[in-house]
């Protein structure tokens, strides 16, 4: 199943710790990149989350944020450093002796003291284990938008590939007509010489131009590429950097068709098909 690098997702739950929520988002790129956001006290599980993008996501820059919002039971325990502040107590009050009343003491001043106020620290495996679970649960509805959008993809591919193979049979149905019409110019230009022209050897130099002009085999090739188009598509893995290599060979045959040609319904066929091309290659910039 083809999938899209382009996929967001948004997922929350209630917990014990408050409302928390995992959102991811993801855009193209050559490889796999990822941003993460998280709080302090969830860093030690960072590689771990990191590990479960990576088992979902082989290419495209993946964009994933964690938000807690602490509910009115997840109140942090606080404890004051009664040595460090009888200290400073002490110090204030010297100073308030030396200045007299423009020395007074201010309480909260003291307590924005660094070191004097203490949170208690908190057990954060629970919170870490409810963000892993709600992880999976966001990848796997992350992974459902890419694959929705990777058979977005498919589909116009699957049509744009049918449009080259229509082509690629009408320029084949016309080859007799155009080799005839080769054939006969060239006569003609030799009549309108006066030149006389040894029947065998003008024979060779027609055939020789004639190969020379023969879009048979692009046209094969042409045909080869659309079914190994439609096998890629079909396959089960990453075939992004697949289809784009592709695209360079369905490209290059295009452009030795138009360079070919000589015949305005063959070149005017051929600039379909670069736009044809160019169209898949586009969508295919997408595909992971």
């Amino acid at each position: 199943m083809l999938k899209s690098m382009t996929g967001f997702a948004r997922t929350e739950r209630a917990t014990a710790a408050g409302l928390i929520a995992w959102e991811i988002r993801s855009v193209n790129h050559r490889y796999l990149e990822v941003s993460l956001r998280l709080p302090e006290e969830l860093r030690a599980s960072e590689a771990e989350f990191r590990r479960a993008i990576a088992a979902v996501a082989r290419r495209g820059k993946v964009d994933a944020s964690f938000y807690v919002r602490p509910g009115p039971a997840a109140g942090r325990d606080l404890s004051i450093d009664e040595d460090l502040l009888d200290r400073l107590v002490e110090q204030a009050n010297a100073l308030r002796r030396r200045l007299g009343s423009e020395g007074r003491i201010d309480a909260v001043d003291l307590l924005r003291w660094p070191g004097v106020v203490k949170e208690a620290e908190r057990d954060t495996a629970p919170l870490a284990a409810a963000a892993m679970g709600l992880l999976a649960e966001t990848l796997a509805a992350f992974t459902t938008s890419r694959a929705a959008e990777g058979e977005r993809i498919a589909q116009m591919l699957g049509i744009r590939a049918s449009q080259v193979r229509t082509i690629v049979h009408e320029v084949s149905t016309r080859l007799p007509d155009v080799q005839s019409r080769i054939r006969a110019k060239m006569q003609e230009r030799l009549a309108v010489l006066g030149a006389d022209a040894n029947p065998d050897r003008l024979e060779q130099e027609i055939a020789l131009l004639v190969q020379k002009m023969d879009v048979a085999e692009e046209l094969d090739r042409i045909k080869s590429h659309v079914e190994e188009l439609g096998m890629t598509l079909a396959a089960d893995e990453a075939v992004g950097r697949k289809l784009d290599f592709l695209m360079q060979e369905f490209n290059r045959e295009a452009n030795t068709l138009s360079s070919k040609s000589q015949d305005v319904e063959t070149t005017r066929k051929a600039v379909e098909l670069k736009v044809l091309i160019e169209q898949m290659r586009e969508q295919i910039q997408n595909v992971e």
